[in-house]
């Protein structure tokens, strides 16, 4: 659904109501999923960390999976009202990795936190919902505590507009039962599985295919310099073989050849090229940007399309050489001296056509880099409002039937704590059930005492310990943190972020004010809190503003209350070492089963810098801004070849001009002038055309982009960057020119 903001949110729905979704007209069939469990394997030597998620049985059916093994989840693993079967479908990875791959692994039973499952299947490898290690059959709740997540299959030929109008009337009514679960206001909107992955994703390959392509124009632009050079050069040659009997086919037939030999060999190239850097590519894109079933990779079709781009550019760069040459003027060429002329004349406005759009079009990538290079750096070093350096975040999951009084979890939570925070690597530890950054905190409506109430009035609500601050170093402004007796019976104090206080009391001071979350309640026994847990809260500190809704958006306001105020089956601690942090993390692993040895810690575990840069904005921007800016330098390369050989075709046809030119007084400061003033015209109207298309495309750009930042600055030092490589790029050869003997050159023929 989307929220009054127009941000997409799932919704979770009970038991009656996934009942209710499954008899919609427009829906097919609906599956219903229950979060994922971090269990761990008991009677073994080594209990190992298991990821599970909870579906219901008619999971088989509706992704249309086939077992490897044995069979998938099927109806009579959970009959309606009854608990379900202790059965177990393992995944393909767990199945390598824990059965080492066992063919007879049905049948065999497995532990997990005590309880015995008997397994009846193994999934194939291309199937990896949740990112599970095993499935169990859920049993769906008749109550109106617990949420499933549910998965929808529409009818053929029902469009995702008419399934959302049909089941706006639906989740109303569902609001109206359970509000505590659904925005104050929404809309349905449902989403495509492969549009939830490549939504974002599909405006970075559209960026990146346009820029292959402007590469590949450059590019065929080169080539085909480098082959009217070359066929001017050769024209005493073709005149020759005309001359003999060579048809006009003939020939372009031969010139053809050898422009596409030279682009099937440019694309052999690019294709061990390829199988380098694919890789790097990939690891640069965001994590779950592609279903784990896509296999990204150099095959068949790929290579079949390469050769095929390199024929159809090779015979469109070779075109207008092999017409411009199959039809040679063969009296006036066999003439001495006549090739440096006539030649020269005749190929001077296709090397003009060509430098100018390869200029344009380099000039457009330029300042297309610079844009996205510029926005990616404003990301790296944005003022986070912390400290992420040496610290990472260790997920600490509960076992179902594990610690399910009040009491009991927050005790446990806060030895856990201090166990980990007397290692010696360790300088603090604290707890972050929902509060790691820089995407912290959730959405929750709340009320200011005294103030009218307003369900538009949102803020980011996280559950934290006091230490928390110390270890990402963020500093009050004012008041003080809850102390240790506080925090262990749940008392209602919070702190606010600066734009929490400057939004809500801007002329008045936050400590002391008072505020309550409404829907801040317990449900037992996977969240428990504490009595009259959504009751009136006193403000008793603000805290500096930390990034708390990615890299990109500013900060939102946000209220921090004692994570023992309601207690999830899922908590964090953030841990802040003397060194790489994650090179603690087997220490971190001792001291979480010293205090219960059947507990793991999640799979994963990461610094809060790779928190950082797996952010969707981080990803996108380092991988748009380096493809972009590796573009940029091989166009700059083309484009400096391309004026290169022009410049050197033109010294070497109009030698004996230059020479006499010298033997009658000129000296070799106005050859040089001679030789730039042959080019400036190509130069100057590729920047011009270059300067109109980057503006005209700028605002399409940033759209694209998203998170590129244009700058004049930026845009003029591209442009003077062009013409320095474009300068230097025909200085070389125009000193050709100034050295020339002159009369060396008249006796050239």
């Amino acid at each position: 659904m989307l929220n009054e903001n127009g941000d997409g949110q799932a919704v979770g729905l009970t038991g009656p109501q996934w009942k209710v979704l499954r008899q919609a007209k427009c829906v097919e069939s609906v599956v219903a999923s229950w979060g994922t469990w971090n269990l761990t394997t008991s009677g073994e030597q080594l209990p190992q960390d298991v990821q599970s998620v909870d579906l219901t049985s008619n999971a088989g059916s509706f992704f249309g999976v086939s077992a490897l093994l044995g069979r998938t989840l099927i109806p009579s693993d959970a009959p309606e009202g009854q608990d379900p079967q202790p059965v177990i479908v393992l995944s393909y990875s767990f199945w390598q990795r824990h059965f080492d791959g066992d063919p007879a692994v049905v049948g065999r039973t497995i532990q997990l936190v005590h309880k015995t499952y008997t397994i009846v299947g193994v999934l194939p490898s291309r199937f990896t919902w949740w990112d599970a290690d095993v499935y169990i059959p859920l049993k769906v709740s008749s109550g109106a505590t617990e949420t499933y997540d549910p998965t929808i299959r529409l009818k053929p030929g029902v469009t995702q507009a008419a399934a959302n109008a049909e089941l706006q009337p639906l989740l109303e009514q569902f609001a109206k039962e359970t509000p505590s679960h659904f925005p104050k206001k929404f809309r349905a909107h449902i989403t495509g599985l492969n549009e939830a992955y490549v939504a974002h994703l599909g405006h970075s390959l559209f960026l990146l295919f346009g820029a292959v392509g402007l590469l590949l124009i450059i590019g065929c632009a080169n080539v085909s310099i480098l082959l009217l050079a070359r066929g001017t050069a050769r024209q005493q040659e073709l005149a020759v073989r005309a001359a003999i009997g060579a048809s006009r086919w003939r020939i372009q037939r031969q010139l053809l050849t050898e422009a596409l030999a030279l682009s099937l060999t440019g694309a052999l190239g690019g294709i061990l090229l390829a199988y380098r850097l694919l890789s790097v590519l990939v690891s640069w894109l965001p994590e779950y940007s592609f279903p784990h079933e896509v296999v990204i990779s150099t095959n068949l079709p790929v290579l079949a399309f390469s050769v095929f781009t390199a024929i159809v550019t090779g015979a469109l760069a070779g075109i207008s050489p092999a017409l411009q040459f199959s039809r040679p003027n063969v009296s006036q060429l066999m003439q001495s001296g006549s090739r440096r002329t006539t030649s020269g004349v005749r190929g001077k406005r296709a090397h003009a056509m060509l430098v100018m759009g390869q200029i344009a079009l380099t000039l457009l990538l330029l300042t297309s880099a610079a844009a996205a290079i510029n926005g990616f750096v404003r990301i790296v070093r944005a003022n986070l409002g912390y400290d992420p350096q040496n610290v990472m975040s260790v997920g600490i999951p509960v076992h179902q039937n594990a610690h399910v009084s009040w009491e009991d979890r927050s005790n446990y939570f806060e030895q856990i704590r201090e166990r980990v925070a007397a290692l010696p690597e360790v300088v603090s530890a604290g707890i972050s059930t929902n509060a790691t950054p820089p995407w912290n905190g959730s959405d929750a409506s709340f009320e200011i005492f005294g103030q009218p109430s307003d369900q538009h009035q949102r803020a980011r609500l996280n559950y934290v310990d006091s230490e928390y601050f110390s270890v990402l170093h963020v500093p009050l402004l004012a008041g003080r943190l809850w102390e240790h007796p506080e925090l262990m019976r749940g008392a209602r104090l919070c702190v606010v972020n600066q734009t929490f206080a400057r939004q809500f009391w801007p002329q008045d001071n936050p400590i002391g004010k008072q505020l309550r979350f409404p829907d801040l309640k317990g449900e037992p026994p996977y969240n428990q809190a504490v009595p009259e847990s959504n009751n009136w809260m006193q403000v008793i500190a603000v805290a500096a503003d930390a990034r708390d809704d990615g890299l990109r958006n500013p900060v939102k306001p946000a209220v921090f209350i004692p994570f023992s105020v309601l207690m999830r089956v899922y908590t964090q601690i953030l841990v802040r070492t003397n060194a790489a942090p994650l090179a603690a993390l087997n220490s971190v692993r001792a001291a979480v089963k010293s205090v219960d040895p059947d507990q793991q810690v999640v799979r994963g575990a990461r610094s809060l810098q790779q928190w950082i840069e797996r952010m969707p904005e981080y990803s996108y921007g380092r991988l748009v801004s380096g493809t972009f800016g590796a573009f940029s330098i091989l166009a700059l390369a083309l484009a400096a070849t391309g004026l290169f050989s022009v410049v050197s075709y033109t010294v070497a046809q109009r030698t004996n001009e230059f020479g006499i030119r010298m033997a009658l007084g000129a000296n070799g400061v106005q050859v040089l002038q001679l030789v730039f003033a042959s080019t400036l015209g190509s130069v100057l109207g590729g920047l011009a055309v270059g300067v109109i298309l980057s503006l005209a495309l700028s605002k399409v750009f940033a759209h694209w982009a998203e998170g590129s930042a244009q700058s004049p600055v930026l845009f003029i030092a591209a442009t003077v960057l062009l013409i320095l490589i474009a300068a230097l790029a025909a200085l070389v050869p125009a000193r050709r020119a100034f050295s020339i003997d002159p009369m060396e050159a008249l006796r050239y023929e």
